[in-house]
């Protein structure tokens, strides 16, 4: 992980902010669980939210046809009721993406009473957002409360691929609402993919770990090759690619004098 305001690179042009997770879901990983990605986005200097004090923030997020049905503010059990009417189909056809956590049981709950449908996670909140703006995958929304590193990582992989996300940071006690605030933060205002984004220029990279619903994971083929899988978009153009790779791990090795798998 970068350090916020951490420096990388030999200082030529172009400077760019970057905001990187080399192993989002450590735990998934270790435990070959699904959707365990290597992520990095980047744009231009000055344009991705510094989140200062607040390590975590509110997140909503969701597909086009439903971002102005996004709202922190309202109950979730309502929102739900809500998708599933602009969609024309049944709550139990609305599916929520949710950290498995304590703090998400009563939203869990409502969710549930409001007859939707929960798929926990436990942990990898940026595959979470992809889940719930991709339309290769059943899931509607992404909802509760993770890293704000993570939300801004999230927010430039949905103005790629399309979509909305609000957030809103989330300070754990009252000395990190105090810093935050001290600090210039506004913690009650809601953030947007664009707020923690600006401008069409920004660049997205994952690549699966684990298998996953948004990606195949590693593949192992004998004691030389691997295959991976990457997503790699941009805001500028809306392209989005999925790239299949082959790696020969005998030459790269030998390349980088590395003796590890």
């Amino acid at each position: 992980m970068l350090a916020n305001g951490e420096e990388v690179g030999d200082g030529s042009d172009p400077q760019v902010d970057i905001a990187v997770d080399p192993l989002e879901g450590t735990r998934l990983c270790a435990l070959g669980m699904p959707n365990a990605l290597a992520v990095i986005a980047l744009a231009e200097r000055g344009a991705m939210f510094d989140p200062g004090p607040c390590v975590y923030m509110e997140k909503m997020a969701g597909a086009d046809d439903v971002a102005d049905l996004l709202d922190l503010d309202r109950p979730i059990g309502e929102t739900i009721g809500l998708v599933a009417e602009r969609r024309a189909c049944e709550v139990g056809d609305v599916m929520v993406v949710v950290l498995d956590r304590p703090r998400h049981e009563e939203g869990i709950e409502e969710i549930r009473k409001a007859g939707g449908r929960v798929r926990l996670i436990t942990d990898g909140d940026v595959a979470g957002a992809l889940l719930a703006v991709s339309p290769r995958t059943p899931a509607t929304l992404l909802w509760g409360i993770g890293g704000t590193p993570e939300g801004v990582i999230s927010a430039a992989g949905i103005k790629c691929m399309g979509g909305a996300m609000v957030g809103r940071l989330w300070p754990r006690d009252g000395d990190e609402r105090k810093a935050a605030e001290d600090a210039g933060y506004d913690v009650a205002k809601i953030l947007t993919q664009d707020d923690l984004v600006k401008g069409e220029d920004a660049f997205f990279s994952a690549t699966g770990v684990t298998d996953g619903d948004v990606l195949q994971g590693v593949r192992y083929h004998g004691p030389r090759g691997a295959s991976t899988e990457s997503l790699v978009m941009r805001t500028r153009s809306g392209t989005v690619r999925r790239i299949m790779s082959v790696h020969d791990r005998e030459k790269l090795r030998a390349l980088t004098g590395y003796s590890g798998n």
